[in-house]
């Protein structure tokens, strides 16, 4: 399941800032259980399934918590979910879950998140991050594929690049297994 680091960084260049992070899979129980959400306000559209919630929202499912000022939940016929959390101001949108049969969980931010309860993708727009086992992602947008185990990030081709950023993508991988210097185990 774990690739050297020299293919993973191989694989990246080929995909053009792309690149596949350390295995990050979702808990998988976290489908199974009903999604909860806390807000200052909630306005419902029952007819278009819209559910829009403002003020310092936190939705939970399972080990899965997304936190952000405002979320517009819509739910497509086939009942899966998506939900876009953004902030106002410097704050950022966050979200968390537990990895697959660990202890370690996976935490990103930024502007605005997008997650898609269906692909169990997490899309990150302007100042994203994410970390996993000491591992780190920067970048303009960042998709997390926990089905996949893949990070995607890039500039956005198109966009600007986020206050205080020059653009560029930022990774730092942690060595794994055999791979750590002497010392650190």
């Amino acid at each position: 399941m774990k690739s050297s680091l020299a293919s993973r960084l191989a694989a990246s260049s080929l995909a053009l800032l792309a690149f596949a992070a350390a295995p990050a899979v979702a808990e998988r129980a976290d489908r199974s259980k009903p999604v909860d959400i806390e807000a200052d306000r909630m306005s419902v559209d029952d007819r278009n399934k819209v559910h829009v919630f403002e003020g310092s929202v936190v939705l939970t499912q399972g080990t899965l918590i997304i936190k952000g000022d405002k979320l517009v939940v819509t739910q497509g016929a086939d009942g899966f979910q998506k939900g876009v959390a953004t902030t106002s101001g410097n704050r950022l949108a966050t979200f968390r879950q537990k990895r697959e049969a660990s202890n370690e969980y996976v935490d990103g931010e930024a502007e605005r998140i997008e997650y898609d309860s269906r692909t169990e993708q997490a899309k990150l727009f302007r100042r994203a991050r994410v970390t996993s086992g000491g591992d780190e992602v920067r970048g303009n947008y960042i998709e997390y594929d926990a089905a996949s185990e893949n990070y995607l990030a890039t500039n956005a081709p198109g966009s600007a690049p986020a206050p205080g950023s020059d653009g560029r993508v930022r990774a730092v991988i942690q060595p794994k297994g055999d791979n750590k210097p002497e010392g650190s185990r």
